[in-house]
């Protein structure tokens, strides 16, 4: 993974910074993004994407990512934004914000996915960038923990849905907690478009109560 990244350094690009997101999937809570630059001699034991690390040795990685670093900035794009620009538009201006908070400017923006922000420094998109790029995958480690971590918080406020547990994803459970309970205002009412249809169908169909 760093050899990959590596093959892109030139008498123009010194400084490279990987950017991904986490939660684009989930029926609530924001999306989180995260910028990350590493001198070109720095590697780090076992990162990689973050969809294949347990959570405790993402919250290991974490740690070290934040420490061996020559920068790293996250950015959250709450619900409300989601909601007003669509979950594809607030996954690049979140990638857009992290990057613009880096205190230290890289000459390279290496992406994870197909499509790009605008930007004043060269990108390039990587399909699978988190399984590729030692940078992407890092910043995968740093999005998914932080985005992790607000579940959790939130969870202690709305303790029905167990986000602490599927993190806002549409795990059969979640989705029979909002049937049970309704919708909070941390999730994503577009998402759940289909399942409020569904939950009005269930009403419309139910035996009317016999007097």
């Amino acid at each position: 993974m760093k050899n990959f990244d590596n093959k892109y350094l030139d008498k123009n690009v010194k400084l490279i910074a990987g950017v991904d997101e986490a939660g684009r999937g989930p029926l609530a809570g924001p999306v989180v993004a995260a910028a990350v630059i590493f001198s070109p001699d720095i590697f780090i034991e076992d990162v990689d994407d973050s969809k294949v690390l347990s959570e405790k040795r993402r919250e290991e990685l974490f740690e070290k990512i934040i420490k061996e670093s020559i920068a790293h900035s996250v950015s959250v794009v709450s619900v409300e934004i989601i909601e007003k620009i669509n979950i594809l538009n607030a996954s690049l201006l979140a990638m857009k914000q992290s990057v613009e908070a880096l205190k230290v400017q890289p000459d390279l923006v290496l992406i994870d996915g197909n499509k790009s922000f605008n930007n004043k420094i060269p990108t390039i998109t990587i399909v699978k960038g988190d399984a590729k790029s030692f940078s992407i995958a890092a910043a995968s480690i740093l999005a998914k923990v932080t985005r992790d971590r607000i579940m959790k918080e939130l969870a202690i406020e709305y303790p029905v849905y167990k986000w602490d547990k599927n993190k806002g994803y549409p795990t059969k459970q979640h989705r029979e907690s909002v049937k049970l309970y309704g919708i909070s205002p941390f999730h994503r009412k577009k998402f759940l478009r289909k399942l409020c249809d569904e939950i009005q169908l269930e009403i419309s169909h139910a035996p009317e109560e016999i007097s």
